[in-house]
């Protein structure tokens, strides 16, 4: 029987502070045309996509060098156009994605932010994947088993440590994208899901969202690490409402589990300095070295 690691740090949501209250210590680069190169955020398309208006973002890291391998970060971004009563918000686009670079803070990772396509395949979508009401997943799912191995190779990622973060939607993303079959499954070394989870609510308006098929999706995850994070929320989906849930669907694997400090449902979070941000830092490099 795998051992069940559990890690739960909550604080008090009223004292959770807004992130306007932390000043920034990372800017994300500006997105720019042209290829990738070492400290560049660039918009790029696979080859196989080429005529269509399916795109990704990817950051070389400012210490990139030819013939190294690099870990890469593979990120999701949430549901779009979003905005909340504190002003946070999400565009739903790739380039509107921040996690990655405040996970690696510019450096050491590739970062690569995949598009949700619609069911076509042909374009991006800002709300959830594929389009109403199938919502077909297949497209996203096929370009990101082509897009991740094509990128390792490219540009030195390197294959045995490859990790897959989202925020909200990219959140539920990470098990119903990441881990849809044993073939994308596969790609993964670990999880950051921040905001949300697959299956917590059967009520999300996709497909699968019930937690019997999320419940097969979570089998595939095995005993790799996920560390689960979530804004300081007593709301009816919060982090521990996604605890009680994973407790009770007996899989056993290494959870981790974290507030982020702070009230907002954003990922600028992690453009920020905080006790929440160190913990995830060490984490990941506990897993990169494992």
């Amino acid at each position: 029987m795998k051992k069940l690691l559990w890690i739960f740090c909550c604080g008090s949501v009223l004292a959770a502070p807004d992130i306007s209250s932390i000043k920034p210590d990372l800017v994300l680069p500006d997105l720019t045309k042209g290829s990738p190169e070492e400290g560049k955020r660039v918009k790029q398309t696979h080859p196989d996509w080429r005529e269509t208006e399916v795109y990704h973002v990817i950051y070389l890291p400012k210490d990139w060098r030819p013939n190294k391998l690099y870990p890469v970060i593979v990120e999701y971004a949430g549901n779009g156009p979003y905005r909340n009563r504190h002003s946070d918000i999400s565009t739903g686009h790739p380039e509107g994605s921040k996690m990655g670079y405040g996970i690696s803070g510019g450096e050491g990772f590739i970062w690569v932010c995949l598009p949700y396509l619609n069911n076509a395949g042909t374009a991006n979508v800002t709300r959830w994947w594929g389009n109403a009401p199938k919502y077909d997943a297949g497209p996203t799912v096929a370009y990101c088993k082509k897009v991740v191995p094509w990128i390792c190779r490219k540009y030195g990622g390197d294959p045995e440590l490859v990790v897959l973060c989202g925020f909200s939607r990219g959140a539920i993303a990470c098990n119903y994208i990441g881990l849809h079959d044993g073939a994308i499954s596969a790609l993964w070394r670990a999880f950051i899901p921040y905001s949300h989870y697959d299956g917590v609510n059967p009520r999300w308006g996709y497909p699968g969202a019930d937690r019997a098929a999320a419940l097969v999706r979570l089998k595939r995850l095995g005993n790799r690490p996920q560390f689960i994070c979530h804004e300081n929320s007593e709301g009816r989906l919060n982090l521990k409402v996604t605890r009680k849930y994973l407790e009770n669907t007996g899989i056993k694997s290494k959870f981790t589990f974290r507030e982020t400090g702070y009230r907002n449902h954003n990922d600028a979070w992690l453009l920020r300095p905080g006790p929440a941000r160190t913990a995830l830092r060490n984490w990941l490099a506990e897993v990169m070295a494992d």
